[in-house]
């Protein structure tokens, strides 16, 4: 087993049992617009369980969520304050965490056929510009399209002149099987790694979709990382507790149901399986919270 560097959990279901308001179709931003001081104690909560690398509450923050309206006039406010309350997070725990500055999908999680080229640089460039004072790392997360991810990472080259490290994450076809991994867009997992390895990103990863699929993925971008002679690119996973999830599926529309069987011991199974196969990032996504990060962080203190 390898050692691994643990991620946080999901931000808006910890934001949401602390007391921060929480409704559709604003999502976790409206943590950010009524209660900033609880997106910091959420952050807290994870760096409290384990977690060194902590993600920004900036995934909200776009059109498909706040409206864009509220997007013209507050995205950079909001998406500041975000990277502002998860660094203040890290420097009141004394720790050595890191903060990852969220790049969420621009136009809805898992619509790949909703994406708007023409409209990339509008409402990506607000939230790197203001991130980027913040962030340790870059992670454009979620996402369902290898586009998008070009698209945003060329961005990031032209802002961040610290050229902090860039990690890529996917989510996958889940709601139906496939003949081998798949994003949610079709395009197949081995297409998106050798995808990435020619954007130069330092890390691979699989989020926001069940356990069950995500092992083969794993699987299949150390082999074709190791055919392109790349040992550098880590790879790394945070699953999601949701049943599976349609290709329709409206991410603004409804609460999702969280599965009961994914307790911590039972998603530690899953850590325990990803870090066999090459995992070396690894946390939880939407249901996951800091209970499943804590066990994470004492299965990490065996392997020590």
């Amino acid at each position: 087993m390898t050692s691994i560097t643990i991620l946080d959990g999901g931000l808006s279901r910890e934001l949401e049992r602390l007391g921060a308001p929480f409704r559709q179709p604003e999502w976790s931003a409206l943590a950010l617009m009524e209660t900033p001081n609880i997106v910091k104690l959420a952050h807290q909560s994870y760096i409290d369980s384990g977690a060194r690398v902590i993600t920004t509450n900036s995934y909200a923050v776009v059109p498909f969520h706040i409206g864009e309206t509220a997007f013209k006039e507050q995205g950079h406010e909001l998406a500041a304050l975000s990277g502002k309350m998860a660094r203040n997070a890290v420097e009141e725990s004394n720790t050595d965490t890191q903060v990852a500055g969220c790049l969420p999908p621009l136009f809805g999680s898992y619509r790949a056929d909703l994406f708007l080229p023409e409209r990339v640089n509008e409402i990506a460039i607000p939230l790197i510009e203001s991130l980027n004072p913040y962030v340790d790392i870059w992670l454009s997360e979620t996402q369902s399209l290898i586009e998008e991810v070009t698209r945003v990472k060329a961005l990031v080259d032209k802002i961040d002149t610290d050229k902090k490290p860039f990690w890529a994450s996917f989510t996958l076809e889940d709601a139906e099987p496939t003949a081998e991994p798949v994003l949610r867009s079709g395009e197949t997992v081995v297409d998106a790694v050798k995808a990435m390895h020619a954007l130069g990103v330092n890390a691979i990863l699989f989020n926001c979709s069940q356990p069950e699929i995500i092992g083969e993925a794993i699987q299949l971008t150390k082999s074709t990382l190791k055919s392109l002679n790349s040992a550098d690119i880590q790879i790394g996973a945070y699953a999601n507790a949701f049943p599976p999830q349609p290709k329709s599926a409206a991410a603004n529309e409804d609460l999702d149901e969280i599965r009961k069987d994914l307790t911590p011991p039972a998603y530690l199974t899953w850590v325990k399986q990803w870090n066999k196969d090459g995992a070396t990032l690894i946390g939880g996504c939407c249901g996951i919270g800091p209970e499943h990060i804590k066990a994470i962080s004492q299965y990490q203190n065996t392997l020590k």
